[in-house]
């Protein structure tokens, strides 16, 4: 009897710091006037929130990558206040016919890609095992990669493709390998050292992608 009584008291113990970070009120609107915490931002005061708050414009300009002929719109809680507090984000990304989204992981998220046109290849490969999961995608398809794991999708098709993305957390994170391995400052010969690639080719690989940040 004892062991029936101990456990939802231990169930509440552990599900406690997860439900302490629900909305307590409809929303909680992003004030982006102060900055971001671990739990997100604090609230925009109700009196000041207005409708635009809710919407994101698909006109807004995106961000090009040139090495991989990709642009993309991120709507992550830092351009979109409405979606404070909720646990979820998008973003949208424009492939050119040869366009490349290369190697990379999302830490803090779940992700799912809707191929709104185009066809893509897209794949992921798991920790442990390092197997490798790909499928081809076409308009109207979607795939879903998990959290943290290494990721990448392309354009296959003879056209531009257009995919659309939903995170798990409002500000998913993102680090791309090429910048990660290449875009630091760490020295080419510690570069070299890790990644078995020679200092000559490591200097030419920082030379090419330089120091980025995508602001994700």
């Amino acid at each position: 009897m004892a062991k029936l009584v101990f456990l939802p008291i231990l169930l509440s113990f552990f599900l406690l710091p997860f439900s302490s970070l629900a909305l307590t009120q409809d929303f909680c609107v992003a004030n982006l006037l102060l900055s971001d915490t671990p739990s997100g931002y604090q609230c925009k005061p109700a009196a000041i929130v207005t409708s635009n708050d809710f919407y994101f414009s698909g006109a807004t300009p995106p961000v090009t990558i040139d090495p991989f002929n990709i642009s993309f719109v991120p709507a992550y809680g830092s351009y979109f206040p409405g979606i404070n507090g909720m646990s979820l984000s998008g973003v949208r990304v424009f492939l050119g016919t040869d366009g490349v989204v290369p190697l990379h992981s999302v830490p803090r998220a779940n992700e799912i890609i809707f191929v709104v046109k185009g066809t893509i290849m897209a794949g992921f490969i798991t920790s442990n095992s390092n197997v490798v999961y790909t499928k081809t995608l076409s308009q109207g398809d979607i795939f879903l990669f998990p959290q943290g794991l290494v990721r990448f999708f392309y354009n296959v098709g003879n056209m531009p493709a257009e995919v659309f993305g939903v995170f798990s957390n409002q500000n998913p994170g993102i680090q791309i390998t090429d910048y990660a391995l290449f875009g630091n400052i760490l020295p080419a010969e510690v570069v070299a050292k890790v990644t078995y690639i020679s200092v000559a080719e490591v200097l030419r690989l920082k030379l090419f992608f330089g120091p980025r940040t995508l602001g994700a």
